[in-house]
């Protein structure tokens, strides 16, 4: 769903900064003692509160929860250490092969538990799978699976659910409600209703029980992907990234501050005529509850070149999306940082409606300020300013060793393509493949580059967005559209 391709790399120009840092991740050398990465003091807690689970299943209890978390954590754990005496004295060759295979095995069962237990464990498991650069693409592709693997609840979970939340049932509160979902995810459903003045909305309901298993979720994932073995970065860096991700799905989880978000983008963008962003029913609404204004509009997968979306209409269409990101970044600073491509619909005339509001990052100034200048730096081939931006971004280690032209120029020439040429066609970009090509000349300069925790929901954004206007083959003037927000004049 997100900009990636199946090798599992960022590629749009303005994610440079993914390209150089979060690919050190998953193939770093380093690691800290075991004895550091797991310490007591980072064992999670055993009270694992209870979490609804999928139609037909028994709703996990606390301690079950826990257990099936432990159990997943001892698997992997095992599995580290069977890699660990399996490889020894064998051919390198041979050794791959063998934790290729132990990965492999590995994810199927963190998969299969994140996709049992729902919640927010889920969720960090899908967004594991689009930061795929730090982890084993054996991993990697089992919990992309995570992304389409989110079977409803029953409708009398839901039903209890609004009632403890607004005090009624959906039959008191809406003149109809769907009883079948509209669409399902890891920490909730939408169901399509209709209120009692003919308003047309739809209603997300959160998953009882999902706000309460959060933190302790997160740190059942974060030490088993650090007993594993399968991370290769430093502790203080895993640590950093895992509370950027807590930080979010707190805010994702509370429905109100959702409901000021789409307040906001309604806001910033009331005169922006191609950008739809629905309204908020406040009395239908609560911290796990959130009614909104049901806006139409098509899949991008059902966007072909025909009569309802001729080639000029696509076009159109991947130019607004390049301008929306463009906005987010240097006009509002706020980024919607969930680009999966449900969360986006579109219509013929043109116009783009933004569902989902959950996972909103407000930039600092000073990140926009370096993301504008390094972007820049790229441009004008000045790569001693490159070296320096990415240092002001937190992608390069200060005290690393130094890079230069003879690094950053087959970089630059990959990634600034739709920067240098008056026009570009997404549609027949090889920009995916050139990175992918590029990756083990990166091997050699590891010790340069850490991943920016300030910009992970930025490249996120970006790179999800660059499948979206690949997907639909625009062609257009981009670098016109980049120079008029950079204030750049090619």
């Amino acid at each position: 769903m997100v900009g990636r391709n199946n090798h599992g790399v960022n590629y749009h120009p303005l994610v440079i900064i993914s390209n150089l840092t979060w690919n050190r991740g998953g193939i770093m050398s380093q690691e800290t003692s075991k004895q550091d990465e797991i310490s007591e003091s980072q064992t999670p807690e055993q009270e694992s509160p209870q979490v609804e689970t999928p139609k037909g299943q028994k709703p996990a209890t606390g301690g079950s929860r826990f257990f099936r978390l432990a159990g997943m954590t001892a698997s992997v754990m095992g599995n580290y250490a069977k890699s660990k005496v399996s490889t020894m004295f064998r051919s390198e060759e041979k050794a791959e092969e063998i934790r290729q295979e132990i990965h492999r095995q590995s994810g199927d069962r963190i998969a299969e538990t994140l996709g049992q237990l729902k919640g927010a464990v889920m969720k960090v498991g899908q967004m594991a799978s689009m930061i795929g650069d730090i982890l084993p693409k054996e991993l990697t592709q089992k919990l992309m699976s995570l992304q389409n693997e989110a079977p409803p609840m029953s409708f009398d979970v839901i039903a209890k659910q609004i009632e403890k939340e607004l005090g009624a049932t959906p039959d008191e509160l809406f003149d109809d409600f769907d009883r079948e979902p509209f669409a399902s995810a890891s920490i909730g459903q939408v169901h399509r209703a209709l209120t009692q003045d003919g308003e047309d909305v739809i209603v997300k309901v959160q998953y009882p029980g999902v706000d309460k298993a959060c933190d302790s979720d997160l740190n059942h994932l974060k030490f088993a992907l650090k007993a594993s073995g399968l991370l290769k970065i430093k502790k203080q860096v895993v640590d950093e990234l895992f509370e950027e991700i807590r930080l979010r799905l707190h805010e994702e989880l509370d429905y109100l501050q959702e409901a000021e978000s789409v307040n906001l983008f309604r806001e910033q963008y009331k005169d922006v005529d191609f950008i739809i962003v629905p309204e908020v029913i406040q009395d239908r609404s609560s911290k796990c509850i959130l009614t909104l204004t049901y806006e139409s509009g098509d899949h991008i997968s059902n966007l072909n070149d025909d009569e309802d979306y001729p080639r000029e209409t696509l076009n159109l269409l991947g130019h607004r999306l390049m301008e929306f990101v463009l906005q987010q970044i240097f006009v509002h600073q706020t980024v919607h940082g969930d680009p999966n491509q449900a969360n986006f619909a579109f219509r013929s005339d043109g116009t783009i409606v933004i569902y989902d509001f959950g996972c909103i990052k407000t930039l600092k100034p000073e990140i926009v300020t370096a993301y504008r200048d390094t972007i820049i730096a790229g441009i004008e081939e000045d790569y001693d300013a490159v070296d320096e931006g990415l240092i002001a971004l937190g992608a390069r280690i200060p005290d690393g060793p130094k890079l230069g032209e003879e690094f950053y120029k087959p970089w630059r020439n990959i990634l600034f393509r739709p920067f240098v040429h008056e026009e570009f066609d997404y549609g027949t970009s090889t920009i995916h493949t050139e990175v992918v090509e590029r990756i083990p000349l990166l091997l050699k300069r590891l010790d340069s580059f850490q991943p920016p925790k300030e910009t992970f929901f930025l490249d996120r954004m970006i790179a999800g967005q660059y499948e979206s206007i690949r997907k639909l083959r625009a062609k257009g003037k981009f670098r016109e559209l980049v120079g008029n927000y950079l204030n750049y004049q090619f």
